[in-house]
């Protein structure tokens, strides 16, 4: 089944690209919106990348980057996912979607609100449900993971990622000044202990233990002192290029909670 509803989603990182996939293989034609200069730390499994190589693929998923709203169409037809750059989210009230998800993560709303679309999701905190937008998504891990809120908000920001073999905190590797990034390892690199990953000015930051690198910002890219640069996995057989297990609840919840709107939308009618 193919709908003609679009579907625009704020954001193309790692867990922006699980909500896209969702959307796009239940048949909706969903265009990306992105800023001029991603910061994904996961860039394997995120189609933001298009900003910077044109097209980007993530497991069946290929998005392309455009210039305008009217090459959305030959994408869709190519069956292509669409890349717009447009942080503010100018060119939504001309590509006139069904829905708009804020998938940017920033833990603070950019701008979303409900006047956007019929249907306003929006992932995290950052965001009140009845408030901000129609609706939003538990993306902490744990029980609720993926729990659709209709009133109120998502659980606060810890900063503290998930545990993965007794690894939470120390999994994350921040910039340690402000300048710009020098990466002395790749994206999917097998890291030891010790082995510096990358550098900020004359800071090197070396990996706490050995692991999978996961996520890795772009190199040259300007950092702020604090900012997540990298994501070493402790498991060394993790497929960095796939899309993970929370993203893909995430994207599944998304969808859920669209079908839930739209029905009750209809409903009300």
């Amino acid at each position: 089944m193919e709908f003609t509803q679009r579907i625009v989603v704020r954001g193309g990182g790692d867990l922006a690209t699980g909500v896209v996939q969702k959307f796009h293989r239940a048949g909706f034609p969903v265009v990306i919106l992105e800023t001029a200069i991603p910061t994904a730390i996961r860039r394997g499994a995120a189609l933001c990348e298009a900003v910077y190589d044109g097209v980007a693929q993530v497991e069946d998923i290929m998005c392309r980057k455009i210039n305008k709203i009217d090459e959305i169409e030959s994408c869709r037809r190519a069956g292509e996912v669409p890349l717009l750059i447009d942080p503010l989210g100018e060119t939504i009230r001309n590509i006139g979607p069904s829905a708009v998800i804020d998938a940017i993560l920033a833990k603070r709303n950019l701008g979303t609100n409900m006047d956007m679309a019929c249907i306003t999701i929006a992932l995290g905190p950052g965001f009140c449900a009845g408030v901000d937008v129609h609706a939003v998504i538990e993306t902490m891990r744990g029980n609720d993971l993926g729990r659709l809120i209709l009133n109120g908000c998502a659980k606060a920001d810890t900063g503290i990622p998930g545990d993965i073999e007794g690894k939470n905190a120390e999994r994350v590797l921040r910039a340690p000044v402000s300048g710009t990034i020098v990466c002395r390892k790749q994206i999917g690199d097998v890291v030891e202990h010790g082995e510096i990953v990358f550098a900020v000015c004359t800071e090197a930051v070396k990996a706490p233990f050995t692991g999978l690198l996961r996520g890795l910002i772009r190199d040259g890219i300007d950092v702020q002192k604090g900012m997540k640069a990298a994501d070493i996995d402790p498991r060394t057989d993790v497929d960095w290029r796939a899309i993970s297990d929370k993203a893909r609840c995430i994207g599944g919840a998304a969808l859920e909670t669209y079908f839930y709107l739209q029905n009750k939308r209809r409903d009300s009618l």
